[in-house]
């Protein structure tokens, strides 16, 4: 767990490809209500909000109440933990293909 008290993984949550959408649509927009993200999708409004939920339960997603519509956000800072492990794995495999290069042209020599 982390400092936003998550009660799912990150990975967990971003494994799905209607979670991904929701991300980058929330990524791309302020704020959006539960109805324009629905809009979005080919399912109803109760699996969207499902999504959501997990979501909201890995930190990437905040609500608001205004009247009577939920409006969503989204709060990127658990990402960084993506971010970072793919990070290291980048230089890993960076240093690998450095190092098979090297073999390569010690062997043409």
């Amino acid at each position: 767990m982390s400092e936003n008290n998550q009660l799912r993984d990150v990975f967990d949550a971003i494994a799905d490809p209607t979670r991904r959408r929701l991300i980058q649509l929330l990524a791309e927009a302020e704020e959006i209500p539960l109805h324009e993200l629905t809009a979005q999708f080919q399912m109803g409004r109760t699996a969207v909000s499902k999504h959501l939920t997990i979501l909201k339960e890995a930190g990437l997603v905040l609500d608001r109440k205004v009247g009577r519509e939920t409006r969503f956000r989204l709060n990127a800072s658990p990402l960084r933990e993506v971010q970072d492990w793919v990070g290291f794995y980048s230089k890993f495999w960076s240093m690998n293909m450095l190092r098979l290069n090297q073999l390569l042209e010690e062997e043409e020599e």
